[in-house]
């Protein structure tokens, strides 16, 4: 049966990997030009258009999604190779390599400012830090990898009271870990901890111990996604529900049903919550179910170029948003007070098409390319 090769699961996590990334270009296209209407996190419900929440809790399945799936393909790396070894070699080697393009590449695509007066440590940066930390806990037992990934995910919150001041000994490592902030270097470099790692070890370690899942029969692989994603969901419905634990603002009764809902889902993602957590990784589990029954489909293919060269994809994406930017400052201005920026949220959906329609032929190439020339080595980090 189809569903059941490898390569057609391979292509259901490539083609929700390219989907997850079409929506951060969406996201990305809203911070580059439609700053001037910035949110908060979480969101201010009663001053935040629809079109701009609705855009921005879409956004929040990227990280978590890109995040579990990077667990699940160091599982299927290392079940390739052989050897938990190579898994823990190959993240060791990739995570130090993610971190240190996101403090070069990365954040000069965000600022061009050289040597950058603020470097901002955000999801390549935690991506690179999980992985590394993957490679340590892939050697407990999957019983016990599972047990830390559940307490990570759902203990962090338990955590959000404890600060520690600048100058504290734990005040770096803390910030680094779970409080988002700043730390400062020196009187002219700080670094902003936008995604503290805590809660990302435990997606990524859950996605390294789904990882069997991949190699079991296409029913059992889906019912065990599609029960976990729905219970995932009803435990966000439940606890939310009764403003329990897990998301620190409260939701409440709104003017009209649509603020209601949006009060219902307004997350916090610096760090992410419980209720985030939960909310994204259900729907992303049950989408990676969706898209392998769809495997034949045309736009099934058309991820998966996306999903195939993830990588290359986000640093060309974020230089041509740049450059873009640039050049429309310099034709019209500053025209949207400190900001050059477009009216409405309908522009930013119409500039990420287009710009995910120009895009699909040079990721295509990259990604040819990075299939067809196993013989350089440095390829396959991308």
């Amino acid at each position: 049966m189809l569903a059941s090769s490898p390569s057609t699961r391979l292509r259901s996590i490539d083609a929700l990997r390219g989907l997850v990334i079409v929506i951060m270009l969406l996201d990305h296209v809203r911070e580059t030009f439609f700053l001037h209407h910035q949110v908060g996190d979480p969101m201010d419900v009663s001053a935040t258009d629809p079109a701009l929440f609705f855009s921005r809790l879409l956004a929040h399945l990227c990280a978590p999604v890109f995040v579990l799936l990077t667990g699940v393909s160091a599982w299927l790396y290392g079940a390739k190779a052989g050897s938990r070894g190579a898994a823990a070699g190959f993240l060791a080697k990739r995570g130090l390599f993610l971190v240190l393009l996101e403090v070069v590449v990365v954040n000069f695509a965000w600022t061009f400012q050289f040597p950058p007066s603020v470097v901002y440590l955000q999801v390549i940066w935690v991506i690179g830090l999980s992985m590394l930390s993957l490679a340590a806990l892939l050697w407990l037992p999957r019983a016990a990898l599972v047990a830390v990934g559940v307490v990570l995910v759902a203990g962090h919150n338990a955590l959000d009271g404890l600060h520690f001041a600048v100058g504290e000994a734990m005040h770096v490592p803390w910030a680094v870990l779970h409080d988002r902030g700043w730390i400062v270097l020196s009187d002219t470099m700080r670094l902003r901890t936008s995604y503290p790692l805590l809660p990302w070890i435990g997606v990524i370690a859950l996605g390294y111990a789904a990882g069997p899942w991949f190699k079991a029969a296409a029913a059992v692989r889906q019912r065990r996604l599609w029960l976990s994603g729905l219970t995932a969901l009803a435990g966000f419905v439940a606890l939310r529900a009764i403003n329990g634990y897990g998301q620190a603002q409260p939701w409440g009764l709104q003017d009209d049903a649509l603020h209601t809902a949006m009060s219902f889902l307004n997350i916090t993602k610096y760090p992410p919550s419980l209720m985030f957590l939960l909310l994204t990784l259900g729907v992303g589990l049950c989408l990676l179910v969706l898209i392998e029954r769809a495997q034949s489909a045309a736009w099934v293919r058309v991820l998966c170029v996306f999903g195939a060269a993830p990588m290359f994809f986000y640093l060309l994406h974020l230089y041509v948003l740049k450059l873009l930017y640039l050049a429309g400052e310099g034709v019209w201005g500053l025209n949207q007070g400190k900001y050059f920026g477009v009216d409405a949220m309908s522009s930013v959906w119409l500039i990420s098409a287009l710009l995910a329609v120009a895009l699909y032929w040079p990721v295509r190439w990259f990604g040819r390319l990075k299939a067809e020339r196993r013989d350089i080595a440095w390829l396959k980090y991308l």
